[in-house]
């Protein structure tokens, strides 16, 4: 029987193999074994450590809250964003022109910002739509992350705050502003008697020829007007401005009160002198009560 030769090597190397079956030299076993430790070559060992895999885990999912948790504040402030930018629709456009241009030049006036601002108060600019213009590019300024334009932007929010509080502010708490912004910050001896001063010429006099004559009239002479002058009605009298005073003293402390029962924790450097400018302010407005209380003339 004539077999072909390609045949004839297949059952040659099948019989081969069933005779001699081929199993891994130990030289084989060595050569695969350098292999497999030069593909681990320069990894620690604690990469293969059941422990130190358990913390890479949690570890990996602290990182994973880290990250939404900032996604979380970041989708806060672009809905706070979203907000601002719908309420700014709401007015008018021309007020809204008006407003960004103010904004504006207290931006590039620099220096002159106070006057600026004080200008604009005079001529009744001053509203909560230009609070939202600023408060519109601080936020923007703060999620580009620009530290220096955070910084000047907030300052004119919390001016220009101030000085529309300041004109919305009854008479006594526009005089107590006025008398707290005399103090140079050392001389407090000639800081009240300044206040004294100005005390006295703004609160009519209380003794009775006072209360029954009009101002400028001689009780000698019998001469001078009869009729109170106009600005009567804005007198502030003395009373008022102690009982104004007084009730917000009372209101600072309770709210000191319970700020420091719930501050719990250590306080930072920063806040502890915050605080201690907070006590200085409310030990000089009680000082101008005890001066309006015991004021003569």
């Amino acid at each position: 029987m004539h077999r072909s030769p390609a045949l004839l090597y297949f059952f040659t190397l099948s019989g081969f193999q069933k005779v001699f079956p081929m199993t891994p030299t130990s030289k084989t076993l060595r050569r695969c074994k350098k292999i497999e430790e030069r593909d681990l070559y320069g990894l620690p060992k604690k990469y293969y450590d059941d422990e130190w895999q358990a913390r890479q885990r949690e570890k990996t999912k602290e990182l994973h809250r880290r990250r939404q948790e900032e996604d979380e504040e970041e989708e806060r402030k672009v809905d706070e964003y979203r907000e601002i930018g719908l309420r700014l629709k709401s007015y008018p456009d021309e007020e809204l022109r008006k407003a960004k241009k103010l904004v504006s030049s207290f931006i590039r006036s620099a220096e002159e910002v106070e006057e600026k601002i004080e200008e604009a108060a005079e001529k009744g600019e001053l509203n909560e739509l230009v609070l939202l213009v600023i408060w519109n590019r601080l936020d923007l300024a703060r999620r580009d992350d620009e530290k220096d334009a955070v910084r000047s932007l907030d300052l004119l929010y919390r001016r220009v705050e101030t000085e529309i509080l300041s004109r919305e502010a009854t008479p006594a708490m526009r005089l107590l502003n006025d008398l707290l912004n005399i103090h140079d910050g050392f001389d407090d001896d000639g800081w009240l008697k300044a206040c004294k001063k100005r005390m006295v010429e703004t609160f009519p006099r209380e003794d009775p020829f006072s209360i029954l004559v009009p101002p400028g009239f001689d009780i000698d002479k019998h001469q001078g007007p009869m009729r109170p002058t106009i600005e009567a009605d804005d007198v502030l009298l003395r009373v008022d401005f102690v009982r104004e005073v007084d009730a917000l003293l009372q209101e600072i402390r309770s709210k000191q009160d319970e700020a420091n029962t719930q501050a719990l924790d250590p306080e930072s450097v920063a806040s502890r002198l915050k605080q201690q400018e907070k006590q200085r302010a409310i030990h000089q407005v009680e000082a101008l009560l005890d001066l309006a209380i015991n004021l003569t003339w």
